[in-house]
């Protein structure tokens, strides 16, 4: 995935729709609300990447390493193994 620092027009709250789904392996997209910009992945990496990007472009600075959430690493790997608590 290409990134590319966003042109932020506003620095209030930054909305953003994650859709994942487990075909062969785990694919999805997120777009960015108020810019519209969407994102393919195949990585949760891909995820937070791209919402990284719109956080530092309001001046913050965080430890990249340490804030994938982990529900959503519970999420895929639960969906990963076939389970399913919808």
């Amino acid at each position: 995935m290409a990134l590319n620092p966003p042109n932020l027009r506003a620095s209030g709250p930054q909305s953003f729709i994650i859709k994942i789904w487990v075909e062969d392996s785990l694919r999805g997209h997120i777009t960015h609300v108020p810019s519209g910009e969407r994102r393919c992945f195949d990585k949760l990496d891909e995820v937070l990447e791209f919402i990284m990007l719109y956080i530092e472009a309001l001046g913050v600075v965080i430890d990249k390493r340490r804030h994938l959430p982990k529900w959503l690493k519970r999420w895929c790997s639960k969906r990963s193994s076939g389970h399913r608590n919808d």
